[in-house]
């Protein structure tokens, strides 16, 4: 199982993992990377199983944000046409390119029925790794007094970790997930969660989030 391996991950991190930080509380926003059917649902162009994993953990979080009454975020990467907006995005990953994978209107790109945003909760559409790369994100959060995000999501080594980077050149302080986050590979995962502790963001856990939220 993926959450159980978060063990030994935080080990092998520890030595870069030193910058501890605990959560503003009524500062803080959930993101949820990129929780769509296209890489959770079993029939997705780009599903895999590690991402399943972290659902329960994800809907812990969620439930606790809301029940605090704190902001929760959702994104979500799409293309229109991915020979206008799909740039170097399309050119790396065939199944965009050539149309069979998140494209708007398709089933894949719908958040996993699993983890439905509530009627409020924001869902920013992006073309790119970053969810602030050339979106409303960083206006609506810098609206909302938002300083301390919570990362969580897929894939760990691209969406997630492009995102916690740009968030942290913005200078919001930056909590990742090492039991909400997952990818293809779970060397992808330790070598993420290494270069983002060394540089970027405080690695920490589920549990450490919630008994801060609650």
């Amino acid at each position: 199982m993926w959450t159980e391996l978060t063990p030994r991950w935080l080990q092998e991190i520890k030595h870069y993992n030193t910058h501890s930080m605990r959560l503003r509380k009524r500062k803080a926003c959930l993101l949820v990377i990129d929780m769509q059917n296209e890489f959770l649902a079993e029939d997705g162009a780009v599903f895999f199983h590690y991402a399943e994993a972290i659902v329960p953990n994800v809907n812990r979080l969620l439930g606790a944000f809301r029940k605090a009454s704190l902001p929760v975020i959702f994104t979500a990467h799409v293309h229109e046409d991915p020979a206008v907006d799909g740039g170097m995005t399309a050119e790396w990953w065939p199944d965009i390119k050539q149309g069979k994978s998140l494209i708007k209107g398709t089933r894949g790109v719908e958040i996993f029925g699993a983890i439905k945003p509530g009627k409020t909760e924001r869902i920013i559409w992006k073309h790119r790794y970053s969810a602030f790369y050339n979106t409303d994100l960083e206006l609506i959060l810098r609206g909302m007094g938002v300083t301390d995000l919570v990362i969580t999501g897929v894939l760990t080594n691209c969406c997630c970790e492009s995102t916690a980077r740009d968030g942290f050149f913005r200078d919001f302080r930056v909590f990742f997930l090492a039991d909400a986050t997952a990818t293809s590979e779970p060397e992808f995962h330790v070598a993420s969660l290494k270069n983002l502790a060394y540089a970027f963001a405080y690695v920490t856990t589920t549990e450490a989030i919630l008994a801060q939220v609650r």
